[in-house]
């Protein structure tokens, strides 16, 4: 049986406005969700917080980033650089560069 396979590419481009995020889903099933985000220069809006309900394997793919965490941890992120967030653990961007592209695996 021949299977149908469709190759894609992680950094294809994106028409979003400066200062904006796209997420999309790129595999899903009941123990993992697989995420490509790109942010143009974006942020989080003011007093807004993820509070997440599943553990979050992030890495910066393209650009830079910084996380600010409600303890009051900012931690800085360049390309390459990855990191667990434990679910209930409120965060937020707190800047992103023009062209930043993350993959984040979101855990049951």
């Amino acid at each position: 049986m021949i299977m149908p396979f469709s190759v894609k590419n992680i950094f294809a481009e994106t028409k979003i406005a400066a200062g904006a995020e796209q997420f999309a889903a790129l595999f899903e099933n009941s123990s993992v969700r697989v995420e490509r985000i790109v942010s143009r220069a974006h942020r989080s809006p003011p007093g807004f917080w993820y509070d997440q309900g599943e553990d979050e394997w992030v890495i910066v793919l393209r650009g830079s980033a910084a996380l600010e965490f409600a303890a009051g941890d900012i931690i800085e992120m360049k390309e390459g650089d990855y990191l667990v967030i434990p679910r209930g653990t409120r965060h937020r961007v707190a800047r992103t560069d023009e062209n930043t592209v993350w993959l984040a695996l979101h855990l049951s």
